[in-house]
């Protein structure tokens, strides 16, 4: 049984960097997805010329794949999604930009 789009659970998207000519983007998707995303870990791991970086989410099933998806389709980007099975039951507070 899928989870309606309304449904929201807690994601994780892993991204690897390859292409640092890409960051701009990531950069801009993310903040596209700031609403939904509770933190962000960057790892710049130089000895092999990448970057790794974690994205933890409260949104939407369909929400977290699209995310994973747009960034997978960058040049030199590899992105995995992982949700949780339990809904999440908490209202999120509206961001104080």
């Amino acid at each position: 049984m899928s989870a309606s789009p309304s449904e929201r659970r807690i994601g994780i998207v892993g991204i690897i960097v390859e292409d640092h000519r890409s960051v701009e983007k990531i950069n801009t998707l993310l903040a596209d997805y700031s609403d939904h995303i509770i933190g962000r870990m960057g790892i710049p791991y130089r000895s092999c010329e990448l970057s790794i970086i974690s994205v933890v989410l409260d949104a939407p099933t369909d929400v977290i794949s699209s995310l994973s998806g747009k960034l997978g389709m960058l040049p030199g980007v590899s992105a995995k999604s992982v949700c949780s099975k339990k809904e999440t039951t908490q209202e999120r507070a509206p961001r104080k930009d």
